[in-house]
């Protein structure tokens, strides 16, 4: 991992690839961090594109927030603003899974200049359409961590595929979510308290993908696919026997998705 300071805070990002290739800049979900980017991360430096996936301020190996406020959409859209200008990256294809899709879309919308491409997957353009269902969640989360909670986040997060066949990476990330300490509160109330983007997506010129999952129990359609899509001009896909996290899920078809869409802009 490396580091960089912004605006007051350590962020920690992974960047791999070739230096002169094309960048995709990976924005995770709440309660991921960038590895949950590794699989797909693999596919396209492999393909000689550039990924730079980073943690979130007051998530993964990224410095804690001084206030809760730092923790919201906006605060983030413009850390990861400021991270593509602090590492020269030029213009980048933004990708966000869930929560990094929020804060993709917002580059879209308020900083066109840094992006090529966006991509939001397993996300949304709207205000919390499940507030009152998760509003407890993220109290209990507040409290006392995520143990108690990791069989209701495990089913928000991942299809019903997914969590049937098991193995390796729901194991290895139910670990990492019965590990989250009581300030993933915080992030999380900041998540479902954003407000919308959708006005001003309607003029953005940044080509937009957005991706759903077809098992999605968190944004299914039409939230994580076609209303972006009506929002942005842009387009959408569904990825079959895939839920919240498609990245994680299914990085191959995510890949193939994202590798288009960014030769749709040359």
């Amino acid at each position: 991992m490396q580091h960089i300071e912004i605006d007051g805070a350590r962020i920690a990002y992974q960047d791999r690839g070739p230096a002169e290739g094309e960048v995709f800049l990976l924005s995770h979900s709440l309660f991921f961090d960038h590895r949950m980017f590794d699989p797909l991360a693999d596919i396209l430096t492999g393909s000689g594109y550039r990924t730079v996936a980073f943690d979130h301020r007051g998530q993964g190996s990224s410095s804690p927030a001084g206030s809760v406020e730092e923790l919201s959409m906006d605060a983030l859209t413009e850390d990861a603003a400021a991270l593509i200008r602090a590492l020269d990256l030029g213009r980048v294809h933004a990708v966000g899974n869930s929560m990094g899709g929020f804060v993709a879309l917002r580059l879209a919308a308020r900083h066109p200049d840094l992006v090529r491409t966006v991509a939001a997957l397993g996300s949304s353009c709207e205000e919390e359409y499940k507030l009152d269902e998760f509003a407890p969640l993220v109290a209990a989360l507040g409290e006392h961590g995520g143990a108690p909670q990791v069989d209701t986040l495990m089913h928000i997060m991942f299809g019903d595929a997914t969590l049937a066949a098991g193995g390796p990476v729901v194991e290895r990330w139910r670990e990492r979510m019965v590990a989250l300490g009581p300030s993933i509160g915080d992030c999380a109330h900041q998540v479902i308290h954003r407000t919308r983007i959708h006005e001003e997506l309607a003029d953005c010129p940044v080509p937009v993908l957005a991706v759903a999952g077809a098992e999605d129990h968190a944004y299914p359609q039409p939230i994580s696919g076609r209303n972006i899509a009506a929002a942005s001009g842009g387009r959408e896909e569904t990825v079959a026997g895939a839920g919240h996290s498609v990245a994680l899920e299914r990085p191959e078809e995510v890949a193939e998705l994202l590798v288009a869409h960014a030769r749709r802009s040359v």
